[in-house]
């Protein structure tokens, strides 16, 4: 790939979440689910990476990797744990995450949203509760008060498309019954009539859920222009790369309707679009076509494709007409040397998205380390680095090296 491949503003970063990788965020809605019984969640996140004492650590890890921007997230349950009360810990801590991207001449990224909620909140309905936008709205606020004048881009929610996507993945049947098991048990556990949460939801809410959501997005937007008109916001969505085989573009084209569409047009009147691809996925007449033979499979099953993120990329612009940011690429995968592999092709797939019209702010591997993925626990690894789970040291994985490489020799 030639130094001119991108754009010399260009973003070259990783992406984390908190819940994944902070470590014990007790007040949340993903810690209370995972601690009653039955639970959905394979294990509990406990102390996760410890990046919440860590984190010095981690952002020295990734200006080491020549590196120019770090996508994370704020926790919304560290920052309002009681509602209406807000932490000036929490706070405190994330202004010197910001002032320490900075300091390494990094570029933050703030998500506001990814996944995790407060408890309180997840009591009170969720997005369902027609106070939600008011109330995301106002922790988006007294973030911005705090460091908003520091951020270089703003993702309000992370993948609020996803519930809808994982109805295409052919999940078991149990796998329902136990997220409506654990939320019931939450309901009980909480006291409440109705329990719900942004990563385990109950397919009769997807609407009233995206309704909210909706809102809560337009919300937190005008806060966020409120105290800064300058600062870029958007969402990231979850996005496979959907092609069709002779016969399969009209079930391509109906995953895509159900699927991206909405936030993809809702996104038309954002500042950029995030796109976080994993999988590109072959559709035929009878519905999705079994891998090729011999194919090297990602930890989902599928075959592991580098073209995949210029495929998305390009659908999501298509759509929404509003640059791209790559939130979250990578690959799942216990062999790293498929990871190693991996990075260089993908980004000239992106690199010809761009050649091709596409305007594209940056890209954020996922992820700075092994975490903890949700409902499947420490399991996946798609890590750029190791994680002892005792000591928590971090230890850099030969992808690491590459990808550093690779963004060198990109930005000279």
């Amino acid at each position: 790939m030639p130094a001119t491949s991108f754009p010399v503003d260009f973003l070259w970063g990783v992406a984390t979440a908190g819940h994944q990788n902070e470590g014990d965020n007790v007040t949340s809605d993903t810690w209370f689910l995972e601690n009653v019984t039955p639970t959905v969640f394979q294990e509990r996140s406990g102390k996760a990476a410890n990046g919440w004492e860590l984190w010095e650590t981690d952002l020295d890890l990734v200006a080491g990797m020549g590196l120019n921007a770090y996508r994370f997230s704020v926790e919304w349950a560290r920052i309002e744990p009681v509602e209406g009360e807000f932490s000036e810990e929490a706070l405190a801590h994330y202004e010197a995450v910001v002032d320490g991207c900075i300091a390494r001449g990094l570029a933050p990224i703030v998500t506001f949203s990814h996944f995790t909620s407060p408890h309180w909140f997840a009591a009170r309905g969720a997005w369902l509760d027609a106070d939600a936008p008011a109330l995301f709205a106002r922790f988006v606020g007294v973030v911005m008060d705090r460091f908003g004048d520091r951020i270089r881009l703003a993702v309000t929610f992370n993948e609020p498309d996803l519930p809808e996507m994982l109805t295409w993945a052919d999940l078991p049947p149990f796998v329902a019954d136990l997220e409506r098991a654990t939320l019931a048990a939450a309901e009980k556990a909480a006291g409440v009539e109705r329990y719900r949460a942004g990563n385990v939801m109950l397919r009769e809410d997807f609407a009233g859920m995206r309704a909210g959501m909706t809102a809560a997005h337009r919300a937190a937007t005008a806060a966020i222009k409120a105290h800064r008109p300058d600062l870029p916001v958007g969402l990231s969505l979850a996005m496979c790369d959907d092609v069709a085989a002779p016969g399969g573009e009209e079930l391509r084209d109906r995953k895509r309707a159900e699927v991206y569409d909405y936030w993809l047009e809702l996104a038309r009147d954002d500042d950029f679009v995030g796109v976080q691809n994993y999988e590109r996925l072959h559709y035929g007449p009878e519905g999705l076509l079994p891998p090729e033979p011999g194919a090297i499979l990602n930890g989902m099953g599928t075959p592991v494709d580098p073209d995949s993120l210029r495929g998305a990329v390009q659908y999501a612009y298509d759509v929404s007409g509003v640059p791209i940011l790559v939130s979250e690429h990578g690959v799942s995968t216990h062999d790293d040397t498929v990871r190693t592999a991996f990075i260089q092709p993908s980004l000239e797939g992106l690199a010809q998205a761009i050649a091709d019209g596409v305007p594209v702010l940056g890209y954020c591997h996922w992820t700075l380390m092994d975490n903890f993925e949700w409902i499947f626990g420490y399991g996946p690894k798609l890590g750029l680095h190791e994680v002892d789970p005792v000591t928590f040291a971090r230890t850099p994985k030969p992808s690491a090296a590459e990808y550093a490489r690779l963004v060198v020799a990109h930005r000279g």
